[in-house]
């Protein structure tokens, strides 16, 4: 457990401090267990330090994605206060190694959610649906990461914003949305590329999140995935997400 204690404090000051660090698994021997642990401490630390935890993201949620990878199961990872961009605000360039950005649709709870759920359970349980965008980033030297080291470093998430809150009424199992970067459409997809139903999305958060003792609360986010791949964001650009039905959300890119 000492090694594992030590690869979450080494995890937690990358993020920190947004500074590179070599992969902790590069033979992808790890089990999965112990990168999620990893994940959960260095969490930890993140909440000894004042933040507050404030939901759940998901990853990998394309089929295509976990055929790649070799997954029968998506990945996630923790959200706390401090990753949350205010919309149309500011991100500092600074506090990123390697800023991505994804196009998402963001569930926010009324009521608590765990364990097995149906879908209609699960749609029973969300307050409102909101088009996001999330932040993710890589704190690993040159880009290079196995599977183990991507989920031992919280899946990726980095930061998310989040557009105008809507019923959950609407029907959102297939609408298009846009990625934009300083106004030019850089990704096209659909809220369906995400396991064919964002609301598979929620279900399986809800049977993650509760297998680990950390059961989805009543007012907490959850980031259903990326919708399309990703895209490299730089210093001084404006990204942003237009989604059918729903409105849009943007951040600036700051030095």
């Amino acid at each position: 457990m000492s090694n594992i204690n030590e690869l979450a404090k080494t995890v937690d000051e990358a993020a920190r401090t947004a500074k590179a660090i070599d992969q902790i698994d590069p033979e992808s021997r790890m089990s999965l267990v112990d990168a999620y642990a990893i994940q959960s401490l260095s969490i930890q630390q993140r909440l000894a330090r004042g933040e507050k935890r404030i939901g759940v993201k998901m990853g990998f949620t394309s089929r295509s994605k976990m055929v790649q990878m070799g997954l029968s199961e998506v990945i996630w990872g923790r959200l706390t206060d401090a990753m949350l961009v205010e919309e149309g605000g500011n991100a500092s360039f600074g506090k990123y190694v390697h800023p991505r950005a994804e196009p998402e649709l963001a569930f926010v709870l009324k009521k608590p959610l765990a364990g097995h759920v149906t879908a209609v359970e699960a749609l029973a349980a969300v307050e409102a649906i909101a088009p996001a965008i999330e932040i993710i980033d890589s704190r690993y030297r040159d880009f290079k990461f196995s599977l183990p080291d991507v989920i031992a470093d919280n899946a990726s998430s980095s930061g998310f914003v989040i557009g105008p809150w809507s019923s959950p009424q609407v029907d959102f199992s297939n609408l298009g949305l846009t990625l934009s970067i300083d106004g030019r459409v850089v990704q096209v997809g659909s809220t369906a590329a995400i396991l064919g139903h964002p609301l598979r999305s929620l279900v399986a958060a809800a049977r993650l999140s509760a297998a680990a003792g950390e059961p989805l609360q009543a007012g907490w986010v959850v980031m259903a995935g990326g919708a399309t791949a990703a895209e490299w964001i730089k210093p001084g650009q404006y990204v942003s997400i237009e989604m059918e039905r729903l409105g849009s959300a943007g951040f600036h890119m700051g030095e």
